[in-house]
């Protein structure tokens, strides 16, 4: 064969098929069953939670409140409140971030990594809850150079 020149391509031999065979069905197409639900399906996001808490090694850093950002995220199953539109059959984000102002607000902590994992087991208390992540920063932290946050995440699971 030439370079430049192609063979036509034969045309495979037509089928004919009852039009109920060609046509796929809605039921076919969209599965609407939890069967192949991933382990973690849903998500509720908390974004940009700022506090002021006590956390850090040095003196002043127990002294006096440092500022962070937090961001959460809380996987749940949350098709029962997507069916149902009610709050009690969700994680309620209001109460989460109540809980974790109020409780947090005295703690003391001398690394972030304590500090994530004690909002994380805060929000494993909660019914629904089957994992946690926390990402952490610590805003304007007292290091030599230029930084502004430094950080973890962190991921929990229940039991």
């Amino acid at each position: 064969m030439r370079r430049g020149k192609t063979k036509p391509m034969a045309r495979p031999p037509s089928r004919s098929r009852p039009a109920e065979e060609a046509r796929t069905s809605t039921e076919s197409v969209i599965d609407v069953s939890n069967a192949d639900v991933p382990a973690m399906p849903d998500r509720i996001e908390i974004r940009g939670l700022e506090l002021l808490l006590f956390c850090g090694v040095l003196d002043e850093e127990q002294i006096r409140r440092q500022p962070f950002r937090v961001d959460i995220d809380i996987f749940a199953d949350l098709s029962g409140a997507g069916a149902s539109d009610r709050l009690d059959q969700t994680v309620n984000y209001g109460a989460v971030i109540d809980e974790i102002v109020a409780k947090l607000a005295d703690e003391r902590f001398q690394l972030l990594e304590r500090a994530s994992n004690r909002i994380a087991e805060l929000v494993l208390t909660y019914q629904l809850v089957e994992a946690v992540t926390v990402t952490m920063a610590k805003l304007r932290p007292p290091v030599g150079a230029h930084v502004e946050t430094t950080g973890v995440t962190i991921h929990r699971r229940r039991g």
